[in-house]
């Protein structure tokens, strides 16, 4: 009795051995620190919701959450690195708007936008304004159209090329029938900074970062990119009111390698749901005028095939290339 015993404990240890490390890794999930990739610059809002996100979703983990900052090439290169990493549930990366656009936009992606990547889970939604430098003199849609036909160079800034506030200032030159100059920065970070600085004429950015300069005169509000007046910003007229039919906004959401198996996906997708609850994060969003998103990976890839759809008639309309 007891060899047989014996030889079955030996049985049942040789088979969890023999078990592929992948599944092994996944039970005892996570076992070490999580690295979620922001493929933008530090300081704007994906970076900024992630890691309030991060630091909530680490205390029900229970393990610490790195964030890295990966930026370049319209997020492809942060996106890319994450596509490429173990399945394992220690990468995931915060995308943006941006992907959607670029599963579109650019044509050779290193990576499958549905094929090499998971949605997670959605988590945050800011709204966008268009906002200007007060020397250009350009307080309303009708100073842009203005000044642009009677000849003067205007210029806006975007996160960089495939980005919401690309589509949306392309959205823009396309309904007015102006020419107006793209100039395109690795983040918001430092498109704000030359708008702030008067380098360019115009930009449509996040309201969390921009809503403290817009109240202390350093950059005036044209209009909020919303279908109603913003609940954060109801005193500023929206651009439809203006009759420039341009709604943009800048969403995050967490992705993962594709073979991430469901539990751990499921598992980071409540971490998040929890995340949103924590008072501390919901007084940051409520602050910052940042939208908290939830719902399931389901939902949320639902959300990615819709945006892509929307993206791609914008760019076919406004014959955008990613040159």
């Amino acid at each position: 009795m007891k060899r047989r015993q014996l030889l079955l404990s030996t049985a049942a240890a040789a088979a969890t051995t023999a078990l592929p490390l992948a599944v092994r890794a996944q039970a005892a999930w996570p076992a070490k620190a999580i690295r979620i990739v922001v493929p933008f610059t530090p300081g704007g809002t994906t970076d900024y919701v992630t890691r309030l996100v991060a630091a909530e979703a680490a205390k029900s983990l229970g393990q610490t959450i790195v964030v890295e900052n990966k930026p370049g090439a319209g997020t492809v290169i942060g996106v890319d690195n994450v596509a490429k990493s173990a399945p394992d549930g220690y990468s995931f990366v915060t995308v943006a708007n941006s992907f959607c656009v670029n599963a579109t936009l650019i044509k050779k992606l290193p990576y499958d936008t549905r094929k090499d990547l998971r949605p997670v889970a959605l988590m945050g939604l800011s709204e966008h304004v268009l906002a200007t430098h007060p020397s250009s003199e350009l307080k309303t849609v009708a100073d842009i159209v203005s000044q642009a036909k009677a000849g003067k160079k205007l210029s806006y800034a975007s996160f960089g090329n495939g980005t919401s506030a690309h589509l949306a200032g392309e959205m823009l030159k396309t309904q007015l029938g102006l020419d107006i100059v793209h100039v395109p920065y690795k983040g918001q970070a430092p498109a704000l900074a030359d708008l702030l600085g008067g380098q360019v004429s115009m930009m449509f950015g996040n309201w969390p970062e921009f809503r403290s300069h817009v109240q202390s005169g350093k950059l005036v509000a044209v209009g909020m990119a919303t279908a109603a007046r913003s609940v954060y910003a109801p005193d500023i007229p929206t651009l439809a009111e203006q009759g420039l039919k341009v709604e943009s906004n800048s969403w995050n959401g967490l992705l993962a390698p594709a073979g991430v198996p469901d539990d751990i996906v499921q598992r980071m997708n409540t971490a998040v749901a929890e995340a949103m609850k924590a008072p501390a994060l919901a007084e940051a969003f409520q602050k910052g005028g940042i939208s908290a998103k939830t719902g399931t990976p389901a939902q949320f890839a639902a959300y990615i095939d819709s945006e892509i759809a929307r993206y791609a008639e914008v760019i076919k309309k406004a014959g955008i290339t990613a040159d």
